[in-house]
């Protein structure tokens, strides 16, 4: 039988590097130990850096704790852990100000020409929110966040991130029963660029791998979120908690040779509206105040839905945001990059209307979790998007994921220095393989086979999982994946692994558990729903879609 037989070991992994991950990393590392950080592309290629909105944080006297908990309890549909919802928000100003110590610079009034409120930070407004309180540096917060903490990483010799790397399984003991789901002592990892498996071992690894947004045919998300982290749990044993709210955008740019290019809430925290026409030679109304109070300021699930229902009903392609009304030096200065990919597009919106549509953007459930981050198997963590605390609830509120990816690695950081000693105490027994073995496997020569699952996965996630379901589309999702994973695990015993591989392996068991879920739930709630539950029922409040890998 062959092996690869490289170990190498750290006193902590961490499996993504986008802010949860880094800052997992950054919070972990500051102890000195040695910290491993995978990432299967460049250090800063993931959602993180894609996040045009900003953070959502307390920081105006006329906000409260209390209101920020509320907008989010609201927003979650009755299926939020109030106590890590708390727990999070009181954080979030602390979270603030360490990524602000460290160099980030979010936008303030004087930046935008308010010289009697020079050192006031901007605080816009997005969906959900009945106070201004996202920070955010211009229309590019996230990629300023990454650079951040890519920066404060780099800076730690203590710290090693491997580039390149894609994680292929963890490292398990064995699991025994429910009660004793084993213990995680690494991970397997792919050098993409060598071919080769390396075992990497530590008493902690923390999942940060982020979301799954290519298990959907269109998407917000970059190539790499094909939902690893949750996979890879799910196969070890973690619990996985309510995969099937998945958050659709409302608003992706529309447009031919543009793909996946999100036009940010802030835009209508700042007055934009969105308007449907009824055939091709009509002038866009209006719509939104057929659907909920706040108008286009309403929650991403029930905006994504409303122009859902519009397109059906109008048979249109888009529906379109409308910012006119504000002058074009104003709308550079404010979201720069927005209006430079629209001009790319042929799109001056100053002057022109927006096209949009709904696609793939957020995962609200994930690896079942605390709010410090730990999952049902002992040494191992997860954060994130991958991660399920409770924040989100059945839809997050806006502005709240960078939020978390701040907050959570904190605690988590605090937690682990303070257990170290006593995880640091096991070590792998004799059911743990520490060496990759690939058996008889040979290198593919069918690769055209994975690109045809990918599609095939992809394209009906979108027709019977999508923002509308019903019963008889998950079931016809359900007996197309059990056939393809099926085809899929043979072709992953007989064939070398290559990223390709794992990611079809991955998105097949992230599409298999999000059907699952949405099977589970006979209500409409949140991101989910369902024409033949198509009402909220009161007594599931609170009550989480738990499912974990059968023995």
């Amino acid at each position: 039988m062959k092996s690869q037989n490289e170990i190498l070991n750290f006193d902590h992994i961490v499996i993504g590097s986008g802010l949860a991950g880094l800052s997992s990393a950054l919070h972990l590392g500051r102890s000195g130990r040695r910290v491993a950080v995978v990432t299967k592309r460049d250090v800063d290629e993931c959602n993180s850096r894609l996040a045009q909105g900003g953070v959502a944080c307390v920081m105006d006297a006329l906000d409260t704790f209390d209101e920020h908990v509320k907008d989010t309890l609201v927003a979650g549909a009755g299926l939020c852990n109030e106590e890590n919802v708390r727990a999070i928000v009181e954080a979030g100003p602390e979270a603030v100000q360490n990524i602000i110590d460290l160099g980030a610079q979010f936008t303030t009034r004087g930046d935008l020409g308010f010289e009697s409120e020079r050192d006031a930070y901007d605080l816009g407004r997005e969906g959900g929110h009945h106070k201004r309180r996202v920070l955010h540096a211009g229309d590019i917060t996230g990629a300023e966040l990454e650079r951040v903490m890519v920066e404060a990483v780099r800076k730690l010799d203590n710290i090693t991130v491997f580039e390149y790397h894609t994680a292929i399984d963890l490292v398990m003991s064995l699991r025994r029963s429910t009660d004793n789901p084993g213990r995680c002592f690494g991970v397997y990892v792919l050098d993409n660029n060598s071919g080769k498996v390396i075992t990497m071992l530590a008493p902690t690894t923390v999942i940060a791998s982020g979301g799954a947004g290519k298990v959907y045919l269109y998407t917000s998300n970059p190539d790499i979120a094909c939902g690893s982290g949750v996979a890879m749990a799910y196969r070890a044993g973690a619990k996985i908690a309510n995969m099937e709210f998945i958050q659709f955008h409302p608003t992706i740019l529309h447009h031919e040779k543009i793909r996946s290019f999100l036009i940010s809430e802030a835009l209508r925290g700042e007055g934009a509206v969105l308007k449907s026409a009824e055939n091709r030679n009509s002038e866009p109304v209006e719509f939104m105040h057929k659907y909920h109070p706040m108008k286009s300021l309403a929650p991403r699930d029930i905006v994504a839905r409303a122009i859902d229902s519009e397109m059906k009903r109008t048979g249109a392609e888009c529906v379109y945001l409308d910012i006119r009304h504000i002058p074009e030096d104003k709308l550079r200065l404010r979201f720069p990059h927005i209006f430079s990919k629209c001009l790319e597009a042929g799109i001056n919106m100053a002057k022109d209307l927006i096209p949009v549509v709904p696609a793939a953007h957020f995962i609200c459930g994930g690896i079942k979790t605390s709010v410090n981050g730990e999952t049902s198997i002992p040494g191992l963590y997860a954060v994130g998007e991958c991660a399920c605390t409770g924040l989100h609830g059945a839809n997050r509120l806006a502005s709240n994921s960078l939020l978390e990816a701040m907050v959570v690695p904190m605690f988590l950081g605090r937690v682990i220095s303070k257990d170290f000693d006593e995880l640091s105490k096991s070590a792998p027994d004799s059911s743990v393989d520490l060496s990759w073995k690939c058996g008889n496997a040979t290198d593919s020569d069918e690769q055209v086979v994975i690109a045809h699952n990918w599609e095939e996965i992809r394209s009906f996630m979108w027709d019977y999982v999508g923002i509308y379901r019903t019963n008889k589309r998950l079931e016809r999702a359900r007996n197309r994946i059990e056939l393809l994973r099926k085809e899929i695990d043979k072709y992953y015993r007989d064939y070398l692994v290559t990223t390709d591989l794992i990611e079809l392996r991955n998105i097949a068991t992230v599409a298999e558990l999000i059907i699952t879920c949405s099977l589970l739930r006979h209500e409409s709630r949140g991101a989910h729903c369902n024409a033949d539950y198509p009402e909220r029922n009161p007594a599931m409040d609170c009550i989480d879609t738990v499912i974990e890998r059968p023995l």
